[in-house]
């Protein structure tokens, strides 16, 4: 009967089928765990929550490496130009277009 209860718990699990693949665990470890101390959250949440924790982990290491000062740096770059190009585009808006022969009276 516990074969089959713990065959029913990988089922629900199927997390533990990535650690045995990488050769973390085997399925004889896992069934050892399983047949001591059951459904445990204790005992399995090192296993079941460890993809979470680790892609969790990744990203605070990327944050981590984020340079903030040329971050803002770039940032500030980035609205200047935007600035420039809004100014650029608003004066060619505005600018009147005399007809040709009003020039030729100046």
């Amino acid at each position: 009967m516990a074969k089959e209860d713990f065959k029913e718990f990988v089922k629900r699990n199927p997390k533990l089928i990535n650690h045995v693949k990488n050769k973390e665990k085997t399925w004889q470890e896992f069934y050892e765990l399983y047949d001591m101390y059951g459904e445990d959250e204790n005992i399995w949440n090192n296993y079941l929550n460890k993809e979470k924790t680790k892609s969790s982990t990744d990203f605070m290491g990327i944050l981590k490496n984020i340079d903030l000062d040329g971050l803002q740096e770039s940032i500030t770059s980035i609205q200047r130009v935007l600035g420039v190009v809004s100014d650029l585009a608003v004066k060619d808006n505005v600018v009147e277009t005399k007809p040709l022969y009003e020039h030729l009276d100046d």
